[in-house]
């Protein structure tokens, strides 16, 4: 169950932790390990049977053969842990895990403030995972195939180059090449374009929080 757009209500939602799992779940849907069903909630009029179920939690929520599995930190251990194929994706990588965790963060910071400092923070942030995927030399953070990191880390790519360039006008430089390289293998993959949001409601989730 994914966020619902707060445009229509209908079309997916631009929550990040939606699409992370989505993605997630996507490449082992491919694999042909499971079968995915994917409903948007529209959380400003969420249906009767939803307020029943889940009060007033958002989604993502995760409903495997009946059971029902909210909070994302229990959502990444259920992928992990129960759903088949899952372990794959979890790779362990204290280095990337560093790299991602730390990105978003930086760039609500920089759409808060709007200075340059904020700014440069994103920018150098971005030059440091340019630089480690030119040291692996892979098309994904941690090799050839893609692992849950890439699931987390391209959706914030995603909307900082949205809501970047329509609150700022910052644009990811050219001179990232590695970085750009990275994204164009992303935009040709099912598993990003179909759990991807349009634009128009990235730049809504970051206007209805200011």
């Amino acid at each position: 169950v994914l966020q619902a757009s707060t445009i229509d209500g209908r079309r997916k939602g631009a929550c990040l932790f939606c699409q992370e799992y989505f993605m997630d779940l996507y490449l082992l849907a491919e694999l042909k390990t499971i079968s995915l069903k994917v409903t948007t909630v529209d959380m400003q009029k969420p249906p009767p049977d939803f307020r029943t179920n889940f009060e007033a939690t958002p989604p993502p929520i995760l409903i495997d053969n009946g059971l029902a599995v909210l909070e994302n930190e229990k959502i990444e251990r259920h992928i992990m842990k129960n759903v088949p194929g899952g372990h794959n994706l979890f790779v362990q990588d204290k280095e990337v895990a560093t790299l991602v965790e730390n990105l978003y963060g930086k760039l609500k910071l920089m759409l808060l403030k709007k200075d340059d400092t904020k700014t440069n923070s994103l920018m150098s942030h971005l030059r440091k995972i340019n630089e480690h995927l030119g040291r692996k030399g892979t098309r994904f953070l941690t090799g050839d195939t893609m692992c849950c990191f890439d699931c987390e880390l391209m959706p914030r790519l995603q909307h900082i180059r949205v809501a970047g360039k329509y609150f700022l006008d910052f644009e990811i430089p050219v001179e990232l090449e590695h970085l750009w390289h990275y994204m164009y293998h992303m935009y040709q993959l099912d598993a990003f374009t179909q759990s991807c949001p349009a634009d128009q409601d990235i730049i809504n989730h970051y206007k209805l929080q200011q």
